[in-house]
This record gives C-alpha cells, structure tokens and sequence, in this order.
C-alpha cells in the first residue's frame, strides 16, 4: 500500500480553482456529518448519483426535477472522513499543476466534465443499481489521466507500507500507469461497485482526463509558455 505525499513540480499560478474545490468539499461534508448519521445517511441518498433513479424513464414524470442535477452534487459529496482525506490529497497534489496548465477556468471546466464522464461510464454499465454514486475521486480520476501525459517523469514522493513504512521516490508514469491499472483489474475482476469503491467510474474519469489532454494538446501544439492562458508544455517520455 503507498500514500502520494507530494510531487515535485512547482507552479506558476496559485491554484485557485483547486484550493476551492478542496474547501466545497470539505465544508460540505463537515456540515452534512454535524446533522447526525441518520441525516447524513438521508443527504447521500438524496444528492448523490443513483443511476436505477436517475436513468428510469418510466418514472420521468414523476421523478423531482432537481435529480437531474446529481451528477454535479455527487462529486462534493463523500461517505466518511478517509474518503474525503483521501480525495482532497489526490487533488491537491495533482489539481494544482494540471490548473497551471489550463488556467483556472478551463480547469474547472475540465475538472467537472471528467466527474461527468466518470459517472456517465459506471451509468452506462449499471444502469439498473440502486446504490448512490458519492465522491470527487472520479473528476480527480480525470485530472490524474492528464497528469500522466503532461508530466510523466514528475516524482511523487509516496509514504509506502510493506513489511516496513518508508518514503520513496517514483516517476508519475510509473505511479499512474499502477494505479489506472489495478483501478482496470478490479473492473474486470467484476467489482464495478464492490467495497464501496466505483471502480469503472475512476476509469472513465482517467481515460476522459487522458484523451482530452491529448486531443487539446494537438490542437495548440507545444513548445511555448505563454504569458497568459493555458500554459503549454513540451512532454518529454
């Protein structure tokens, strides 16, 4: 088991969009866990994403208008304090530098179509489950796939436990390329939503991130760093 602390890669703006999204998170959290476990239990299932709800068309003109927008609130919202920890260190480690790249506004953009696509692929082969979809980790997915080919030989610091803890030092694409992995051999081992963990959701997110990087860098070209909009970067493998 390893935890990223941290990477190397300093920025050049100060990521305000990130530093944003990890407060939302936090705070809606924090005040859906003061109501009490039976509130927050209702709250869950009330705003996160239920596809058997959301996706059932005989139910369409009697199914409340604001279930159409769980999507969006989905991705602030967590099942428990290691959830959310968990969450909010993935995206600051990650958000800041792909927010440098595209610059705030694109960022958040990006950012929320990735949770997008995350669900829209879980939806897509569950459609029938009843279980409320929560959590940021499938737009934070997206941001990973585009750290992966932005900066594939960025070194994450990560706190390592086997047989012994320790701190070591690893190369993104290696980080990464594990990670997107083993999130594809628990999709195919069966376990799309088993443990309480979205496993297809995170990939849809990565591929979603990943691929939109890719085509919106071959759009631009790169080479240069302008001095305002999306920073562009020379990727080096």
């Amino acid at each position: 088991m390893f935890i990223p602390i941290r990477d190397n890669l300093p920025t050049l703006r100060t990521p305000f969009v990130t530093v944003t999204l990890i407060v939302i998170n936090t705070l809606v959290f924090i005040l859906s866990w003061l109501t009490g476990q039976a509130n927050f239990e209702g709250i869950t299932m009330t705003y996160g994403f239920t596809p058997d709800f959301v996706l059932d068309l005989h139910d369409r003109y009697t199914t409340p208008s604001w279930i159409y927008l769980t999507p969006f609130t989905s991705m602030f919202m967590h099942g428990g304090w290691m959830h959310l920890i968990g969450n909010m260190l993935f995206l600051w480690i990650y958000g800041n530098n792909i927010e440098d790249f595209f610059g705030s506004v694109r960022f958040l953009l990006f950012y929320l179509l990735s949770g997008i696509a995350a669900i829209a692929l879980y939806s897509a082969l569950n459609l029938d489950s009843q279980v409320p979809l929560v959590g940021a980790s499938g737009a934070i997915a997206g941001v990973m796939g585009a750290y992966m080919l932005l900066h594939p030989k960025a070194e994450i610091t990560v706190l390592m436990f086997f047989f012994f803890i320790q701190f070591i030092t690893i190369p993104a694409r290696v980080l990464l390329g594990f990670w997107i992995g083993y999130q594809l051999l628990m999709s195919a081992l069966g376990a799309a939503g088993g443990g309480g963990i979205a496993w297809l959701a995170h990939v849809g997110g990565f591929v979603f991130g990943y691929l939109v990087l890719l085509l919106y860098r071959k759009a631009r070209g790169a080479g240069s760093t302008p001095t305002s909009g999306p920073r562009v970067y020379r990727m080096q493998w």
